[in-house]
């Protein structure tokens, strides 16, 4: 039998003592808060950087490996890791080296670095496609990526799944109607003036039906989708799911574009390449060069042809798409480095064996304590889903969401100097995370359980 979830007024005095205490232990953090309002939009330099459940936020002195040292002089042991961007750890010792060194021989030139070449082989042999450009961040390469889907296609309509991320990328910001199956705009986006909902169609995710209605009608340019939802916690893919959704997009006539940004996590190559899913398009960000801005979009042979062949037939101009820092020189340095010494096997091996061990340990203290919960792991990515199964889809995420538990749950462990992703309960594990780290989350997560279920 299932321990009910705490009381919300047990949840609300325990979620003030965690601030109470935040206050107490934080004063510079709560003192460069204040300091910031005068310069930054919400007092910080992104505004996302709010998006903590502790009364301000946690500014930092130093990120290295997986500890970060806060302005208090507190040492965090972080399992957010920049919410994947930091997967390999914070600073590794080759990167960092990598960096300085090709800061003193030049940031940019809108010109190849020399070595171009051994960067595009190392792509290859990582995530398996042959052709590559770059871009900044995987917002950046999601549009450039819907803008040749389009172009190479000629069709005008893109296909998502209720719940997806892909970034800042205004053609994906759209909601579902659960009642009428219709898009609808999302009204917590910002300075919205075009209609994207008239040019995106979401479903949703594990649903081959709908995915089968969608493409039926042979408009759809492509498929923009994360191998699993990591927007609404972690919500994998049915068995089947995608060889049978990719058969449904090849008899449609619509290109698959496989976003990779946090499912890199998966394995070395990420979720595609481990699952042999054949993208026509892939795409990579956040981690991909290390944590320094960079994404990349790759493409198969053929599909390159096509957009040759629609780049050549438009008239000379700006094509709109990239950058003008896009590939500079910094970055390939960058990626190089992280390509050949950060994407690698003895790596991903020890994050998947941490990752189980940490899975495992949760898992087992949720079942002896009968509380409603469950555990979601994706390779070295995990989730804390404040409900009693696995997620089917992003809707089964919104009729179970305790959104109180979750915030608890961050500040209580922040408290204790474990980090875990604001957005909801994500933990990643990198190749600087030790047992010890482990022990010390599960630990922490001990104190929660006690502090919720005690008398």
């Amino acid at each position: 039998m299932s321990t009910p979830h705490p009381s919300p007024e047990r949840i609300a005095a325990l979620q003030q003592a965690e601030r109470d205490r935040f206050i107490a232990t934080h004063p510079q953090s709560m003192a460069l808060a204040q300091a910031a309002q005068a310069h930054y939009l919400f007092g910080v330099p992104l505004h996302w950087m709010r998006d903590w459940p502790s009364p301000a936020t946690l500014f930092v002195q130093q990120a290295q490996g997986v500890t970060l040292l806060c302005a208090d002089g507190l040492h965090h042991t972080d399992f957010c890791l920049g919410d994947t961007g930091a997967m390999f750890g914070h600073s590794p010792a080759p990167l960092a080296k990598a960096i300085a060194t090709q800061a003193a021989r030049g940031l940019t030139c809108m010109l190849p670095a020399s070595n171009a070449v051994a960067v595009g082989e190392s792509l290859e042999r990582v995530f398996g496609l042959p052709m590559w450009q770059l871009a900044i961040t995987a917002s950046d390469a999601n549009r450039f990526v819907l803008r040749w889907a389009r172009a190479i296609t000629r069709r005008p309509q893109l296909l998502v799944f209720d719940g997806c991320y892909h970034g800042a990328v205004d053609d994906t910001l759209v909601d579902l109607d659960p009642v009428t199956g219709h898009t609808l705009p999302r009204p917590s986006v910002l300075g919205q003036v075009h209609n994207h909902a008239a040019f995106t169609r979401v479903i949703p995710f594990n649903d081959l039906p709908a995915l089968e209605a969608g493409l039926a009608q042979g408009d759809v340019a492509c498929l923009l989708a994360e191998p699993a939802l990591t927007n609404f916690g972690l919500v994998p893919p049915a068995p089947g799911f995608w060889d049978a959704a990719r058969a449904l997009c090849r008899q449609h006539g619509t290109l698959f574009v496989c976003d990779e940004t946090h499912t890199i996590s998966t394995a070395l190559g990420g979720y595609a390449r481990t699952h042999g899913l054949e993208p026509d398009f892939l795409v990579v960000g956040k981690a991909v060069a290390g944590g320094l801005p960079c994404a990349v979009y790759g493409f198969s042979a053929e599909v390159a042809q096509r957009m040759a062949d629609a780049k050549q037939a438009a008239p000379e101009g700006h094509s709109g798409i990239g950058t003008t820092l896009s590939g500079n020189a910094l970055t390939l340095a960058a990626l190089h480095v992280a390509l050949g010494q950060l994407h690698t096997d003895p790596n991903y091996n020890h994050m998947l064996a941490l990752a189980e061990r940490l899975e495992n340990g949760l898992r087992e203290r949720i079942t002896r304590t009968h509380m409603p919960w469950t555990v979601t792991r994706l390779g070295a990515r995990l989730e804390l889903q404040f409900m009693p199964h696995t997620p089917r889809n992003a809707q089964d995420v919104r009729d179970h969401a305790r959104g109180e538990l979750e915030a608890l749950t961050h500040l209580f462990m922040l408290n204790r100097g474990v980090l875990l992703t604001p957005f909801h309960s994500m933990m990643l594990v990198s190749p600087a995370t030790t047992a010890q780290d482990v022990a010390q989350l599960l630990q922490v997560f001990d104190s929660l359980l006690v502090a919720l279920t005690a008398d």
